[in-house]
């Protein structure tokens, strides 16, 4: 059996701390734009079946339960005793939480109690940059809010992350804004914007993303459903400047997000959020980012969102994935069981608490 330190889960954002019926907690199993179709539920997908077979024994029922049984046990347990119960039993030692998401979410302090573990912050810069627009009158007033914000973020969080929107940006024109483009931008932006309006401009999108750069910190960027391969131009660029890149989402591209990694040594690769979507099929989705990349350049993440039940199936299916494929390797002796628990240190969590200095946060 495949031995790991208990997961550090490099990407995550809080749980809804609000009681759910039937309808509504399908609807959070995946992203989609409208109802599932005729007839069948979003429980009918490789995240709901998996769902129903990790989580009901965390819960106390037997695997597979059906998602009504499933949903009046949680309402007996109650949503915050549920959440414990699913998180503690996920095995995860430390959450890095993405906090810029709004809605009533579980913030990193409580996450950690639920789930008896460590959790930092990971900033979104969109965030920071609506927060200045939010206090600032003038074109000048905001990027000088705006880089002070994004100087004392850095000096606390774990890790700066951002929209799929500013990856599309930096990967369109990899190279920094200059002055002049980031005050037209940002001029227009104020003149436009309603109080808590988005940041949209890609300009500003890349002047975010520099910032980040010249910070220190780790960046993770979201690829959303593209490829990865687009942001090659913005990987280059940032080579030897210090700044580490984690490569989020990009399924079904994620053998090109390995690829990155393996070419350019400040880049890394999330090794987990596409695990509870595929399901049945994750190991063999995780076997392919293991044959491209290094090992030290694949990172765990639950990806989990409003449900605590997809942080549980992201490190459950992770651990039964990670297992299954190593100690196939073991089995065929192709590798020996000391180097496939190595190994299996490093995804799990040794590479995270590199990459993101955790151990020197603690």
């Amino acid at each position: 059996m495949i031995e790991t330190p208990p997961l550090v889960d490099q990407y995550c954002h809080g749980f809804l701390r609000t009681e759910l019926g039937l309808g509504t907690f399908e609807a959070q199993l995946i992203r989609s734009a409208g109802p599932p179709a005729p007839g069948t539920t979003f429980f009918d997908t490789q995240t709901g079946f998996a769902v129903r077979r990790w989580c009901p024994p965390l819960l106390g029922l037997e695997p597979h339960a059906a998602p009504a049984r499933y949903l009046a046990r949680r309402r007996e347990l109650g949503t915050a005793e549920s959440a414990r119960l699913l998180l503690r039993g996920s095995g995860v030692g430390a959450y890095l939480v993405d906090t810029g998401v709004p809605g009533d979410f579980a913030g990193p302090k409580e996450l950690a109690l639920a789930g008896d573990a460590e959790a930092f912050e990971t900033v979104r810069l969109e965030l920071l940059a609506e927060q200045a627009a939010d206090t600032s009158g003038t074109v000048p007033a905001f990027l000088a809010n705006l880089a002070e914000a994004v100087h004392h973020a850095a000096t606390g969080a774990a890790a700066f992350t951002c929209g799929a929107a500013a990856g599309r940006a930096a990967a369109h024109a990899p190279e920094p804004p200059d002055p002049g483009e980031v005050g037209g931008a940002a001029g227009r932006w104020l003149a436009r914007r309603t109080r808590g309006g988005a940041v949209e401009d890609p300009v500003l999108l890349r002047h975010l993303v520099w910032g980040a750069v010249a910070s220190g910190l780790p960046i993770q960027l979201h690829t959303g459903e593209g490829d990865p391969a687009g942001l090659t131009g913005f990987v280059q660029a940032t080579a030897g400047l210090g700044a580490r890149l984690v490569l989020l989402g990009g399924y079904p591209y994620h053998r090109h997000a390995a690829q990155l990694a393996a070419a350019f040594p400040h880049v890394y690769a999330d090794a987990g959020t596409a695990l509870g979507a595929t399901g049945a099929r994750a190991a063999a989705v995780l076997a392919e980012s293991l044959e491209l990349a290094p090992f030290g350049k694949l990172l765990f993440s639950s990806g989990g969102r409003r449900l605590p039940e997809l942080h549980a199936v992201g490190a459950l299916v992770f651990r039964e994935a990670l297992g299954r494929v190593l100690g196939g390797w073991v089995a065929d002796g192709s590798w020996t069981w000391r180097d496939a628990d190595r190994v299996a240190a490093m995804v799990a969590a040794g590479n995270a608490r590199r990459v993101y200095r955790l151990d020197e946060r603690g």
